[in-house]
């Protein structure tokens, strides 16, 4: 019998000491627990942002976070040092890890002496386990997926080449962290190690996004808008599995009928220089009525001042940008896609994947319930966020995890090294 994913996987936290008692009975000190988070780089993304929003949250007092991106440590590297959390930049291509620059890797990991390393997306995931082989001393090794997998043909090469080795080196991590159900059973049916695979959804901060009337006045200000303009937004990076195409061509449908409608889209290469988007907008005549708004800082506030939040994604992990919009108490109309349709509940509308017109008539109607009924829809969504995607709680299934690990990796090597000769 295949062996189960675990799901939402809760563990009881366990105090770890790098010593037995002595011989008094007494325990040394404690020190925190060291934990080395290998990311590909620290641009503004979903895995980044999570990874930001775990380390805010960790509790100082048990674990000590370090952090190497591969690549740079723009845009969140700043932040995240603001923190008092250390950020090394290796300064090399994620996708093209040689000899040379895994090198650079074992010594920085070796000099950090990490108790666990955990890796973050596929190139993270294999840097971290490549690393970890060569430490000094056995270290726990964990992964993290951060996406749902249909076709590899949709992924770079470089990409796809990491999702298959991947697969290969699979039964040498301690656990494999997946952020949606979907996504955990997608990579266990390409040959991903099922028995060790867990899935922690991702958390959000219901106090930094949150309902705000003034974030929606100061956003129609700032976009040169009326007050009552109704604004439909799509967050993320520009990403053929984000679909831009299909939100455009909803949006030029709804339109036909509400022409004072707008929209918002901000992410990674959501702007104007990118010509193929570009394009898209000019080829459908949406020139005066879209905002493209490419990487910004202040999403809470961008967020807040929707009246509707949509992802319109042909495929996906667990996005952010969703579960951010519901804390905000904003109505999300979103694809049928991975384990959206689970995320919105009934606080939400779903509808197929590639298929604007679907998009188009959800847009409708939620216009036609009226902005008292959208308030209560978006109640309903922020309701949902704080029973089932705390960040709090979401931070405490990953500091589990770790101690647990760490504690059976410090109990083998204490076993081992007190074994008895045989007579």
């Amino acid at each position: 019998m295949a062996a189960k994913t675990q799901v939402g996987l809760a563990v009881a936290p366990q105090t770890w000491s790098p010593a037995s008692p002595n011989g008094n009975g007494h325990r040394p000190q404690v020190r925190p627990i060291r934990i080395l988070h290998i990311v590909n780089d620290l641009a503004i993304g979903g895995s980044e942002m999570m990874l930001y929003k775990l380390l805010s949250r960790t509790n100082r007092k048990r674990f000590e976070p370090i952090v190497i991106s591969l690549d740079g440590i723009e845009k969140l590297g700043p932040d995240i040092r603001q923190l008092g959390i250390p950020v090394h930049a290796m300064g090399m291509k994620p996708s093209l890890l040689g000899p040379l620059s895994l090198l650079r890797l074992i010594r920085a990991i070796r000099r950090l002496k990490p108790d666990l390393i955990q890796g973050w997306m596929y190139h993270g995931n294999l840097a971290a386990q490549l690393a970890g082989m060569f430490a000094r001393r056995p270290v726990a090794v964990f992964w993290n997926i951060r996406q749902s997998l249909s076709s590899l043909d949709e992924e770079k090469p470089n990409t796809a080449r990491a999702i298959k080795l991947g697969a290969r080196l699979s039964r040498w991590p301690t656990k494999i962290l997946n952020n949606s159900r979907m996504s955990a059973a997608q990579h266990n049916a390409i040959g991903y190690e099922a028995a060790t695979s867990v899935v922690i959804p991702n958390g959000f901060d219901t106090d930094l996004f949150a309902p705000s009337e003034e974030a929606r006045r100061s956003v129609r200000a700032e976009l040169g808008v009326a007050q009552d303009t109704f604004l439909i937004g799509l967050m993320g990076r520009f990403h053929p599995l984000k679909d831009h195409a299909t939100f455009l061509r909803a949006g030029a449908l709804l339109l036909r009928d509400y022409p004072d409608a707008q929209f918002v889209l901000a992410g990674k290469n959501v702007d104007w220089n990118n010509e193929s988007l570009r394009v898209m907008v000019q080829d459908l005549g949406m020139v005066e009525r879209i905002h493209l708004l490419g990487e910004r800082l202040d999403m809470p506030r961008i967020t807040a001042a929707l009246d509707v939040a949509s992802s319109s994604s042909c495929e996906e992990g667990f996005p952010n940008v969703i579960g951010e919009a519901m804390a905000c108490g904003i109505p999300c109309v979103v694809t049928d896609v991975s384990d959206l349709p689970w995320i919105v509940g009934d606080s939400g509308r779903v509808v197929p994947p590639r298929n604007p017109e679907a998009m188009a008539n959800s847009w409708k109607g939620v216009i036609k319930i009226g902005r008292q009924e959208r308030i209560t829809l978006g109640n309903s969504a922020r309701l949902r966020v704080n029973e089932y995607f705390s960040l709090s709680s979401v931070v405490a299934q990953y500091e589990a995890l770790y101690e647990t690990a760490v504690a059976k990796s410090h109990a083998s090597i204490h076993s081992a090294t007190n074994v008895q000769p045989s007579a």
